[in-house]
């Protein structure tokens, strides 16, 4: 194999651009204009397409949910199977997909192997409602809720069954979807540096052992951090977890191979878009696929996050049931994948038989020099992504596996305070530290109480002028916990045979049924802020410096905040409204993110995306009261969620769109506060050592500024010229043997350029 390298400070390229210094000269420096523009317009536009089609994509499948095309059967004598058919089908025919099945077993088995969501078995005036919670719990209340009131208005006596459950370990059902994501991630995240860093590795004889042995390392890695370590995982289930996630991880590198040959280092856009923005709504975990629109069937059933997803509640919950097809996917993906990348390698090899130009632009991922070793260069390889998937399965899925209420703030209203504090002692012996109940006797006050988020929710008892329970609740102050304690006192009642109305004073809007927007505007903003600062520094380095990171920053997050307000409102239309209010928090939050990213990047270089993404979103979202209360996770996040960022943006967004910015200075002063002591940091830091403005590549003597400016790629320089010389490669780093056998490059832009016949 033979490797050519430029270098910018090569005797050969002064004495070529000494024969015809004016026009070569002039020509480069419009090359490096130029290049320089597109890599400062880079800051702007690689945030804008990642967190645009991220947040649009979660956005607008999932801020309002709506049934299409539910399966469900229905099984009894041929006029009553008959009768409540038609009648499903009068009253959701949208809705709804209703088939009629011989007997109850086969009704039963199709709920068991997911073929439908709901089964109804009618037996006189009888109905037994058959759904699966292990199959989805917005699955299974969503049709129950779609069916209960038809089956009513029949005069059928409803009784339910749940031929699946979730186990005890894992009662929200979420261990799969986070395996799953985490799968993901550990598949497509190592191509987003490996390309840009060491492509050598890349070659297909190399990247396919890699890539097998990756996967067995995350295999073992997630099984342990859910298994033994998190207890979420029984330990029945080692082996088909070791073996989904060794193929789903191996599946999806050999899939972001190819999309990496087409794409380069932008490969990862794609891939992060086919595998995670498309994957997400696909997937049947977080919300039904029949609540996405239709073509997202057709995605679950051939793209590898669903079927990593399907294949882990197979095992998980299902004892293997419909475990093959999954398998089949992921195995067939694989495979095509190799096949695909042999091919376009295969087809290189004959359109450029002398190789093809690999160019590095990123030196080394801790931010300083290119490691002179390939020990460090590569062990950072293998940090960065392993530490991204540990963090998120441990953080994310331990905090969120259980969401149990623990002492979420509820009152008691009686007649008497005493009745109240009579009726919190009978409760507490029952329910255990769910609640912290405290006794009130006005319902106005548990009113003001609860509207303003003090309380969660009032229990109101029944007296002489009003005969039944009522619960004063407020669902957009947090969906998860008025549904919980919903579920709980519509118990309690229903053992006193009486019913239990309720008054809720914030209700959410139809276009956010699920109180995600809060959640998904938030992650926006958090998402811009630091991505601006880790695209800054690699792009352009010269933009580093604060007196003009400053006004780019300023800059870009009024910008960013405006398109994350159009993709909330008019283009997915999950927000109505609030443009100014929206704005400007949204650009004060991504300023502060980015100051804060700032500190890391200076210390850590790209590496700094561990500990940001690590505090800002893993800990950040299970602390954000927004896909789930703060009181449903451990009792550490609720500390956190007066601290951290992301609850802050959260809570900023919640008050705006549904309590009248009642709360915005509190939380945008937390935001500042962050933004504020992450400046002063930076200015320590930068105060200290030197603040970096070139990339370093060391000992390749491929550092810009010995040979011009910043702007262009070597490997454009490089293919202007005949090659001056070549060597024999003596190491994977792309190094060559002879240091004399460099080419000369007029490239402004430092980048090894590695001559290497495709596909090797």
């Amino acid at each position: 194999m033979t490797t050519t390298l430029t270098r910018a400070d090569d005797p050969a390229s002064s004495a070529h651009a000494d024969r015809g210094a004016g026009p070569d000269a002039a020509r480069a420096a419009k090359r490096a204009k130029a290049e320089a523009i597109g890599r400062y317009a880079a800051i702007f536009i690689m945030p804008l397409i990642i967190v645009g089609m991220m947040i649009t994509g979660y956005l607008g499948t999932m801020h309002a949910p709506t049934a299409r095309d539910m399966p469900v059967a229905v099984t009894g004598t041929s006029e009553q199977a008959a009768a409540l058919a038609q009648a499903l089908t009068a009253a959701e025919p949208d809705a709804l997909a209703v088939e009629r099945v011989a007997d109850a077993r086969t009704a039963r088995q199709q709920v068991v192997e997911r073929e439908v969501a709901a089964a109804m078995i009618v037996d006189g005036g009888d109905v037994t409602l058959v759904t699966a919670t292990a199959a989805g719990a917005s699955q299974a209340s969503t049709v129950t809720g779609l069916v209960t009131p038809v089956l009513l208005d029949e005069h059928l006596s409803v009784s339910t069954e749940d031929a699946v459950g979730l186990p005890e370990s894992d009662p929200s059902g979420l261990a799969a979807m986070f395996l799953a994501t985490a799968l993901v991630m550990a598949g497509y995240l190592p191509f987003s540096v490996l390309r840009s860093n060491s492509p050598e590795l890349l070659k297909f004889r190399r990247i396919v052992p890699l890539l097998a042995g990756w996967a067995a390392l995350i295999a073992g890695l997630v099984w342990l951090v859910t298994g033994p370590i998190l207890g979420v995982v029984s330990t029945d289930h080692t082996a088909a977890v070791l073996g989904i996630a060794w193929l789903g991880v191996f599946a999806i590198g050999a899939v972001q191979l190819f999309i990496t040959r087409l794409f380069g280092a932008l490969g990862v856009i794609a891939g992060m878009f086919l595998l995670m923005v498309l994957g997400m709504p696909a997937s049947n975990m977080s919300m039904s696929v029949y609540t996405m629109p239709a073509f997202y069937r057709v995605l679950h059933d051939i793209l590898p996050m669903p079927a990593i997803g399907e294949a882990m509640r197979s095992v998980l919950y299902f004892d293997g049931v419909g475990l093959t097809g999954h398998l089949l996917v992921l195995a067939i993906g694989a495979v095509a994948g190799l096949l695909a990348t042999a091919a376009y390698d295969a087809v290189e090899r004959r359109k450029h038989p002398e190789g093809v130009v690999l160019d590095v632009n990123i030196p080394s991922l801790h931010g300083g020099p290119r490691p002179k070793r390939n020990f460090w260069r590569y062990t950072s390889l293998l940090v960065f992504p392993l530490a991204m998937v540990t963090i998120m399965v441990t953080c994310m899925l331990g905090a969120m596996h259980q969401p149990t209420p623990r002492d979420m703030p509820v009152a008691v209203v009686g007649a008497s305070a005493e009745q109240a504090e009579q009726t919190i002692a009978g409760l507490e012996e029952h329910l255990g530290d769910m609640f912290e109940l405290t006794a009130l006797d006005s319902t106005d006050e548990a009113a003001d109480l609860v509207a303003d988020r003090e309380l969660v929710a009032a229990l109101v008892l029944p007296s002489e002028a009003d005969p039944e329970f009522t619960l004063l609740a407020n669902q957009a102050g947090s969906p998860s916990a008025t549904q919980a304690v919903t579920r709980v006192f519509t118990q309690i009642a229903a053992q006193q045979q009486l019913p239990l109305q309720i008054d809720d004073a914030a209700p959410l809007p139809d276009r956010d049924s699920t109180g995600t927007v809060t959640m998904y505007v938030a992650m926006g903003w958090i998402l811009a802020g630091f991505m601006v600062v880790i695209v800054a520094a690699n792009a352009a380095p010269s933009s580093r410096p604060l007196r003009r990171m400053l006004p780019i920053t300023a800059g870009y997050a009024a910008f960013m905040s405006a398109v994350l307000w159009l993709i909330a409102g008019p283009i997915t239309g999950a927000v109505d409204g609030h443009f100014a209010a929206l704005w400007g928090a949204g650009a004060v939050t991504i300023f502060c993110v980015a100051m804060f990213a700032m500190v890391f990047e200076r210390l850590l270089g790209m590496l700094a995306v561990i500990p940001v993404v690590g505090i800002l979103m893993f800990l950040g979202v299970p602390a954000s009261n927004g896909a789930l209360s703060v009181y449903m996770v451990p009792e550490a996040f609720r500390a956190l969620h007066d601290l951290l960022p992301m609850p802050a943006a959260a809570e900023t967004v919640r008050s705006i769109l549904y309590f009248g910015g009642d709360t915005v200075t509190e939380h945008l002063q937390v935001l500042g506060l962050w933004g504020l002591v992450s400046l002063v940091v930076v200015c320590i830091i930068d105060s200290l050592k030197p603040v970096r403005t070139e990339h370093d590549f060391g000992d390749l003597g491929l550092s810009a500024g010995r040979g011009g400016p910043t702007g262009s790629a070597a490997a454009a320089g490089s293919a202007e010229r005949p090659a001056a010389a070549s060597a024999t490669e003596a190491a994977p780093t792309g190094t060559a043997a002879d240091p004399d056998a460099l080419l000369a490059a007029d490239a402004p832009r430092a980048a090894d350029a590695a001559l290497v016949p495709a596909g090797n």
